[in-house]
């Protein structure tokens, strides 16, 4: 967990790019964390971004 988003959109990025799978920026009790988007459940926590390694745009 991270406090500065920047940093975990960073990680996210690298993270997708190395694993090929879509990766989620997400907040919780005020701090950023990342993980495979299938590893989230829906309502689980407060999603920032999501990467997705075979889409040619950044984060949404």
């Amino acid at each position: 967990m991270s406090h500065d988003l920047t940093l975990a959109q960073n990680h996210a990025f690298q993270l997708a790019q190395t694993l090929m799978v879509p990766v989620t920026v997400f907040q919780s009790n005020g701090a950023f964390g990342v993980l495979p988007s299938a590893e989230l459940a829906d309502g689980e926590v407060e999603t920032i971004a999501e990467f997705d390694p075979f889409e040619s745009r950044p984060a949404r």
